[in-house]
This record gives structure tokens, C-alpha cells and sequence, in this order.
């Protein structure tokens, strides 16, 4: 792969060679950085295997685990590493045997033949197009200084970037033996790390190339070795799509929108548990799918059988909409993606699937399920994922659930109100003993809206929407009081979509 006139290698994961727009740049050397279980050794067998069925020549050099423990790792992690060359200088049993001791190069041993000899003569052998060093480090107990570490290794990275070979090499840094020197002397670094909440990857030092800025995530899965997946950046993506307003397929809804959500804009639909805020996001796709649209829920608290049973009951087909491809339906695993792995699958099934709304339910889900903990940084998530959505032309329904059942009128509860373009919020009411629902429009950025509530009602005739409540007041306190001191349930005036 080109990019200018700087040839690419691909480093055997397509998350990574996109955060280093195209890969490796060839001939040169690049350290991986990383606790012990970052990943580092995973990342490296990946990359010495991208390419061998295309010709390429690749060498591992290990210097610590055996090649045979080596393989069967490699082997429950899916990858193949029958055709890569092992230069194995780890040590053996007969090492303690014979000298009572575990080091791994006796002096006179080293200074007999010395490690990068040994690795030279193995390069001269085989041209490799790819070396793997794991690791380097160990080259420092075998050098009488830190200068002579620093030039033994700044030597060997050059005769191999000579000999034609891109380099991948690790490190192990501990406080006693810090690896500071190898990132000055490396034309790039990239760290790996455990973090509380996620595995993320970093790419500090690139030289000759801009890379992806930010924490990009990291999953690693037996069978399936190291995913790596790039932080979204939405002034990346854009696409033209027509300005026009979607409807809900309830004329009343539509007439509290004046006319319903323009297309790629932002709604947060908000309000108590049991208010209806899924089954009123459900009506766009509906809609949606009868214009022959597509669209996806993200479930992040309901399960997929209760949200089907649920939906049918009141009339939305929802399993007649999955089975024609108008709708998916995905239920998100508690604490098994990141926010920012999660972007990435959002992403992939827009631009492979030609998404036109996107539904997450709920926000307050999404907060817990992520494994990120610190609300701002998860505002800022959906932020992005949210723009990029509709720089794409994907109408975006957020679901946000009030912890208030009644009393003191709250937007939302997760601070994504800023987001919205939209806000649609649901409410529970108090009214002559009797538990109702209201349904209402806060704010709309593109147009003007209704500012009276309605009545809202969910029964197997499918949603029931009134007229506008114009004669009652307090409704937002949810024990609303007839102006006129009538309580007639009729003056509600209910109309039921499923008549229509």
C-alpha cells in the first residue's frame, strides 16, 4: 500500500492501519509498548502473519517464551503461524542444568556468539520481508552499559531496515529498567494498556505520518486474536442526504413535531419508566419501514423478547419488520464493549447497511453498559457517535429515563439534552385517581412546535393521542387541576391510532 511516496504494510489489523492512515511505513523500526497482558505479543504474530499468503518472508526472533509455547497461544488465538520463521533464543532447561544458574547468556557465552550475530546470520539467510523482536529489552542485560545497549540496538534496526525488513520489536519497561531511550531511537511507538474500564491503544510517536489522535480500543478474543478498533472521528464522514421531515405515522405526534423529526437530526425522547418512550421511538420506524427504510435499536435494558412481545400486543410488527430487513434489533451485553467499540460497530452497520435511523435505548443502559464510568466522558461518546450519525444522514432517537415517577419536571437525567435537536418527553399524571400519561415537545432547533400536551394512551389498539390539554394546568408537576375545577375524562378527547 502507497500513501504519497511512502510504501505500507499493513500491520495485520485493519483498526490499526486505518489509526496509521495505511499502515507501517516499510524499512523501519516501531516499538510496542505495554504491561505484561497489553497484548504485545498478539499484536506482533499478527502483523508477521498479514501478508505470508501473499509471498511475504517473516521471522520471529524470541528471546523469552519458547517457540513452542509461542505456537499453541498463538493457536487458541486463531492465528497460523506454520509458515513464519523462528530464530528461538530463548533459554533452555539445560541452561540451569549444567551452570546451576538461570541466567540466560552466561559472558563468556555472549561474548562467544553474541544474540545479534545470531539474529544477522538469520536475516542474511532468509531476507524477511517482516522481524518481530520479543524483546528487545532483553539486549540490555547483555551489554556492559546503557551505551553500548543504545548502539547495539540502534545498529541491529539499521542492518535490518538495510536488508529490507520492517521491524516490530517489544519492550519490557519496569521502573528499574525504564525503556525512554528506545522510543528516541524507534521511528514509532505504540502503547498498549490496560485501563479499569478497557483495553485501549495508543500511537505516541509516528515519524514521516499523521495518525488518528485519541484512546482507540482494544479486544482480544480466543479464536480470534486482537481486534483493534479506531476512536470516531465525525468530521471524517459525511454524506448528502434530502432536508425533509420523517413522520410518526400519529397524526398528533406529528402535529406537536409540526410535522414530525427532519431527517439526520438529533431527539431525545425522555420520561418515567412505563411512560411509553420505546413504543413512541418505535413509531418512526414503523413509519420507517412502510417508506421502505431501515432502522436499528440498540437495547441496552430490554431484552429483545420482552421489546417484540411487547410491541406486537399494541400493534407494531416489529418481527414482520425484522423478518423483511426494515429492522434490527441488537441487545447489547452488559459490560462487554466499550463506548468506543460500540461506535465502531454502530459505524460499520451504517456504511454496510445503508442505516437510516438509529435508536439507543437507554442512555442510562449505555452509561453502565460501556465500561465507562465517568459521565462526562460518556456524554462526550455519544457526542461523537451522535454527530457522526447525522453528518451520515441518520435520523438519531436517544431514549432517556427520569428517575421521577411525578413531581419536579427534569428534560432529561444523563445531561445529553445539549445534543438534541429535538426533545419529546412523556410524563405520568395524576388526574380524578387515575393514572394517564402526557406526551409533549420541549425544544425544536429546526422549527416551531406545538406547546401544549396531549394525552397519551398505549392499548392493544395500538398509541392513543388526544387533543391538546388546553384545559388543564400544573401538568407538568403530574397532578394537574382543571382550570375550570370540571374533572370530565371525556373533556380529554382520546383519539386511537388503531381506529384510524
Amino acid at each position: 500500500m502507497t500513501t504519497g511516496s511512502l510504501d505500507r504494510i499493513s500491520t495485520g489489523s485493519e483498526g490499526l492501519d486505518t489509526i496509521l492512515h495505511g499502515g507501517l511505513i516499510t524499512e523501519r523500526s516501531y516499538l510496542i509498548r505495554g504491561d505484561p497482558g497489553t497484548g504485545k505479543t498478539i499484536l506482533g504474530m499478527q502483523y508477521l502473519t498479514a501478508r505470508i499468503d501473499e509471498g511475504e518472508t517473516s521471522l520471529f526472533v524470541n528471546i523469552e517464551e519458547t517457540e513452542d509455547d509461542i505456537r499453541r497461544n498463538a493457536s487458541t488465538l486463531g492465528i497460523d503461524l506454520d509458515d513464519v520463521h523462528f530464530l528461538d533464543l530463548s533459554p533452555s532447561s539445560d541452561v540451569f542444568a549444567e551452570d546451576q544458574s538461570y541466567d540466560i547468556f552466561a559472558p563468556n557465552e555472549v561474548e562467544q556468539d553474541p544474540i545479534t550475530s545470531r539474529i544477522t546470520k538469520e536475516v542474511e539467510k532468509l531476507s524477511p520481508d517482516r522481524v518481530f523482536i520479543d524483546p528487545l529489552t532483553k539486549l540490555r542485560h547483555l551489554s556492559p552499559d546503557e551505551y553500548q545497549f543504545r548502539k547495539q540496538v540502534i545498529s541491529l534496526t539499521r542492518f535490518l531496515k538495510e536488508a529490507g525488513s520492517t521491524v516490530l520489536f517489544t519492550s519490557q519497561n519496569t521502573e528499574r529498567d525504564p525503556d525512554d531511550d528506545l522510543q528516541y531511537i524507534t521511528d514509532g511507538t505504540i502503547d498498549l494498556r490496560n485501563t479499569p474500564d478497557a483495553r485501549v491503544l495508543t500511537v505516541p510517536k509516528f515519524r514521516g505520518s499523521p495518525t488518528l489522535s485519541g484512546q482507540h480500543a482494544v479486544r482480544i478474543a480466543p479464536g480470534r486474536g486482537m481486534a483493534i478498533y479506531p476512536e470516531l472521528r465525525p468530521k471524517q464522514h459525511d454524506r448528502e442526504f434530502p432536508s425533509e421531515t420523517i413522520s410518526s405515522g400519529v397524526t398528533e405526534v406529528d402535529d406537536l413535531l409540526c410535522g414530525g423529526l427532519e431527517r439526520g437530526t438529533v431527539t431525545v425522547i425522555s420520561g418515567p419508566t412505563g411512560v411509553g418512550k420505546t413504543t413512541a421511538g418505535s413509531l418512526f420506524m414503523k413509519e420507517a419501514a412502510r417508506r421502505g427504510e431501515r432502522s436499528v435499536i440498540y437495547m441496552f435494558e430490554e431484552s429483545k423478547a420482552t421489546f417484540f412481545e411487547r410491541s406486537e400486543s399494541i400493534g407494531i410488527p416489529v418481527k414482520e419488520m425484522v423478518d423483511e430487513g426494515s429492522l434490527d434489533v441488537q441487545e447489547v451485553e452488559p459490560l462487554e464493549q466499550s463506548a468506543v467499540e460500540f461506535a465502531n460497530n454502530v459505524q460499520q452497520d451504517v456504511q454496510e447497511r445503508e442505516t437510516d435511523i438509529v435508536m439507543i435505548d437507554g442512555i442510562n443502559g449505555y452509561e453502565l453498559s460501556l465500561r465507562d464510568h465517568e459521565q462526562e466522558e460518556v456524554v462526550r461518546k455519544v457526542h461523537r457517535l451522535c454527530r457522526y450519525l447525522t453528518n451520515m444522514g441518520v435520523t438519531v432517537i436517544l431514549v432517556d429515563e427520569i428517575q421521577n415517577v411525578t413531581g419536579e419536571f427534569k428534560a432529561t437525567e444523563t445531561g445529553v439534552s445539549y445534543l438534541a435537536d429535538n426533545i419529546l418527553f412523556l410524563r405520568h399524571l395524576e388526574l380524578s385517581g387515575e393514572m394517564r400519561k402526557a406526551i409533549g415537545v420541549l425544544k425544536k432547533r429546526t422549527s416551531d412546535f406545538e406547546r401544549t400536551l396531549r394525552e397519551f394512551n398505549i392499548s392493544s389498539h395500538g398509541v392513543e393521542v388526544g387533543e391538546p390539554l388546553t384545559g388543564l394546568r400544573g401538568l407538568l408537576t403530574g397532578k394537574p387541576e382543571w382550570a375550570n375545577g370540571a374533572s370530565d375524562h371525556d373533556q380529554l378527547g382520546v383519539v386511537s391510532e388503531g381506529d384510524r
